[in-house]
C-alpha cells in the first residue's frame, strides 16, 4: 500500500488577510487533499475558501472512494454550499473561490483529481511534471485558441478574470480527471493556489525539487524553497501563496527511512 507525507504552507504575503484555505482527510486505503483561494467584494472570501474545504473532506469522510463520479460530486456539494451561503443573507459580497481536488486510493495506487478556477494540481515523477490541470481563466481560453503565447498566463493584466468559480451564479465548469491514473512511490504531488505558481513557474518547481535529498520524503524543505522564491521575487502586496505537497512512497521505502 502507498504511504503518504503531507505537508502545506499558507501565508497571508501582502495582503490584510488569508483568503486560502487547505485541508486533508485519511483512514484506510482512501484520502482525500483539498485547496482553495477565496474571493469576494467585501472580505468574506476567506469563509467561501473554508467552506468548500469543510463541505468537500466532510462529504468524503461520509463516502471514501477515489473516483472521477466522487470527486465531481464533492465539487458539487461545495458550490451548494457556498451558495446556500451567499442567499441567506449573512454576507452581502459577491464570495467566490477557486479549488483543486486530489484523491487518492493508496491500496490500489490510483489517483483521480478536480479543479475549479485557477488553482492547479500537479503531479511529479522522477523530478519532472507528468500532468497538471488548466486553468479556467481568460487567458487560459486566449492561450489555448493561440492568440497568446502561454508565458502572459503569469503576466497579463487580465490573467485573474476567471471562467468559472465555486459560488458563482454562472453555470459551475469543474474539470475532472477523465479516468482514474497511475499513482506510483516516489510520485509527488502538488496542490496551490495562483498566489503561488504566479511566482514560482514549472521550470522552478522542477529545479527545487531536484535539490531535494533523495533519502528522505519531500515535503517541508521543498516548499520551503520555493516559498523563498516567491519572497525574492513577488511585489511588495502580492496575493496570499499556499500549497500542499503530498509525497507518495511504499513500505520499503518508509523502512529504509526509518533504519538508515
Amino acid at each position: 500500500m502507498l504511504q503518504v507525507h503531507t505537508c502545506f504552507r499558507s501565508e497571508t504575503g501582502g495582503r490584510s488577510r488569508n483568503e486560502d484555505a487547505c485541508g486533508y482527510w485519511q483512514s484506510g486505503p482512501a484520502a482525500c487533499w483539498v485547496l482553495s483561494d477565496g474571493a469576494g467584494g467585501h472580505g468574506s472570501g476567506d469563509l467561501a475558501a473554508r467552506l468548500v474545504v469543510q463541505t468537500a473532506l466532510q462529504a468524503f469522510q461520509e463516502q471514501p472512494e477515489a473516483s472521477g463520479p466522487q470527486a465531481l460530486a464533492l465539487l458539487q456539494q461545495a458550490q451548494q454550499a457556498v451558495r446556500r451561503e451567499k442567499t441567506s443573507g449573512a454576507t452581502r459580497d459577491d464570495m467566490h473561490a477557486t479549488a483543486a481536488l486530489l484523491l487518492l486510493d493508496r491500496e490500489r495506487g490510483q489517483g483521480v483529481f478536480a479543479h475549479v478556477g485557477d488553482s492547479r494540481l500537479y503531479q511529479f515523477r522522477q523530478g519532472r511534471i507528468l500532468r497538471q490541470t488548466r486553468d479556467h481563466s481568460l487567458v487560459q481560453q486566449l492561450v489555448d485558441a493561440g492568440y497568446w503565447d502561454a508565458a502572459q498566463i503569469r503576466s497579463h493584466p487580465q490573467r485573474n478574470l476567471l471562467t468559472s468559480a465555486i459560488g458563482a451564479a454562472d453555470p459551475l465548469e469543474i474539470s475532472v480527471s477523465p479516468q482514474a491514473f497511475e499513482v506510483l512511490a516516489g510520485d509527488v504531488f502538488l496542490l496551490c493556489s495562483d498566489g503561488w505558481w504566479e511566482w514560482v513557474d514549472e521550470a522552478g518547481m522542477e529545479s527545487t525539487l531536484a535539490c531535494q535529498p533523495s533519502r528522505q520524503p519531500v515535503g517541508r524543505d521543498w516548499l520551503d524553497a520555493m516559498a523563498a522564491r516567491i519572497a525574492h521575487t513577488a511585489s511588495h502586496r502580492h496575493d496570499n501563496y499556499s500549497a500542499l505537497c503530498v509525497a507518495c512512497s511504499d513500505d520499503r521505502t518508509l523502512l529504509a527511512l526509518q533504519t538508515d
